[in-house]
C-alpha cells in the first residue's frame, strides 16, 4: 500500500505546471502499462500531443491490480483534476461511484458506456476497422487460411474477431482460425502465450495472424515474423515492430479520443454522452507506411479503399458482434 501511495504522489508531482493551467487533466491507464505498444500507448500518445500543442501538462497513473482503481480515481478527483480520462472498460465500476460523488468534474472512459451527466463514454466500431484488415489478410494469404488471436475473451474482442472474419472471407480467405489468450485481465499482457498460440495457428496453415490482445500482441507479431509469416497489429500503428513482416495495423484512435477530451475541456466545449467512432468518424482505420507499403499491392489498395468507402456509405454493413453475440460470417 505504501508503494501505491508513493506512486500516486509521484504521479501528482510530475506536472506542477498543470495547476497553473485552465484545466488539470489526468489520464489513468488500464492493466498492461502505458508502453504496451498498443491500447494504452495510444492513449499516452494522445495526451502527449495535447501537452505538446498547448503546454498544459497532465498527471497519469498506471494501475498494477484491479483493487487500485477506485482509490486512484478518487485521489485525482479529490485534487480537482479535470477532465479525468480512463482507458478500458474495467474502470466502469469505480467511475460510476466516483463521478456521482464529484458531479462538477468531467470524466471520460474509453471502451465502456457509463450513463452519467458528467461522463463522456467513448466507444469504437472496431468491427469496421477489423473488416478492412481482414480484406487485406484474405488477399495476402497464399494458404487462404488466416488467424486471429484475441486477448481476454469478452464480447468486445469477439467484435474485432467477427469483423475480421467478414473482411477476410470477402478478401478470399476460406478459413479463419480463432483463439483467445485467456479469460482474466492477465490475457492483455502475456506475449509468450500469444506467441505460442500464433505458432499453433501457423502449424494449422495460417499465414497471416491478426492480434487484438494488447501487450500480448507483441508476441503474436514476433512469432509470425520468426516463422516467415505476416502479422497484423492493433490499436496503435505496430507496423514498425516487425518491419516488412506486419501486413498492416488496425488503428483504433484512442489517441484522438484522449486528445479530444483534453482539448474540449480546455476549450470549454466538453460534452458528456456517447461518442461512437467508426470509419466515418475517423475512429478506426488501417495503417500504411514505409514499413508495410511493399506488402500492399495496387489490387489490395483498391479493394480496401472500396471496402472503406462502401462501409462509410452503408453499402457494406459490418456485423456488430456485441449487438447479439453472434457472428454470421
Amino acid at each position: 500500500m505504501k508503494r501505491f501511495v508513493l506512486g500516486l504522489l509521484a504521479a501528482t508531482a510530475m506536472s506542477a505546471s498543470a495547476f497553473a493551467a485552465d484545466i488539470q487533466p489526468a489520464l489513468l491507464y488500464d492493466l498492461g502499462g502505458k508502453f504496451d505498444k498498443s491500447f494504452n500507448e495510444a492513449a499516452f500518445n494522445g495526451a502527449e500531443k495535447f501537452k505538446a500543442e498547448t503546454g498544459v501538462a497532465y498527471v497519469e497513473f498506471e494501475v498494477s491490480n484491479a483493487s487500485q482503481r477506485e482509490q486512484a480515481l478518487r485521489h485525482f478527483a479529490e485534487q480537482g483534476r479535470n477532465p479525468i480520462v480512463m482507458t478500458g472498460f474495467s474502470w466502469a465500476e469505480a467511475l460510476d461511484k466516483v463521478a456521482t460523488d464529484y458531479p462538477d468534474l468531467n470524466f471520460a472512459i474509453v471502451d465502456m458506456v457509463v450513463d452519467k451527466p458528467n461522463i463522456r463514454s467513448i466507444v469504437f466500431k472496431e468491427q469496421e476497422g477489423s473488416y478492412l484488415v481482414g480484406v487485406l489478410a484474405g488477399m495476402a494469404s497464399t494458404s487462404k487460411k488466416v488467424g486471429f488471436v484475441g486477448g481476454m475473451d469478452i464480447p468486445l474482442i469477439r467484435r474485432f474477431g467477427c469483423g475480421y472474419v467478414g473482411g477476410a472471407k470477402a478478401g478470399g480467405a476460406t478459413e479463419v482460425i480463432q483463439n483467445m489468450t485467456g479469460d482474466t485481465p492477465a490475457a492483455w499482457n502475456d506475449p509468450t502465450k500469444g506467441g505460442e498460440i500464433t505458432k499453433t495457428q501457423i502449424d494449422q496453415g495460417a499465414d497471416v495472424v491478426y492480434a487484438a490482445a494488447g501487450g500480448t500482441g507483441v508476441g503474436v507479431l514476433q512469432a509470425a515474423a520468426d516463422a516467415g509469416k505476416l502479422g497484423i497489429g492493433v490499436d496503435s500503428n505496430q507496423n514498425g515492430l516487425q518491419p516488412g513482416k506486419v501486413l498492416t495495423s488496425m488503428l483504433k484512435r484512442v489517441d484522438t479520443a484522449v486528445y479530444n477530451a483534453f482539448t474540449d475541456a480546455k476549450n470549454g466545449s466538453f460534452k458528456a454522452g456517447i461518442n461512437n467512432l467508426g470509419l466515418k468518424e475517423g475512429g478506426v482505420d488501417w495503417a500504411l507506411d514505409d514499413n508495410n507499403k511493399a506488402l500492399i499491392t495496387p489490387e489490395m489498395q483498391a479493394a480496401v479503399d472500396k471496402a472503406k468507402a462502401d462501409i462509410i456509405a452503408g453499402t457494406i454493413e459490418v456485423h456488430d458482434y456485441m449487438s447479439d453475440d453472434a457472428c454470421p460470417y
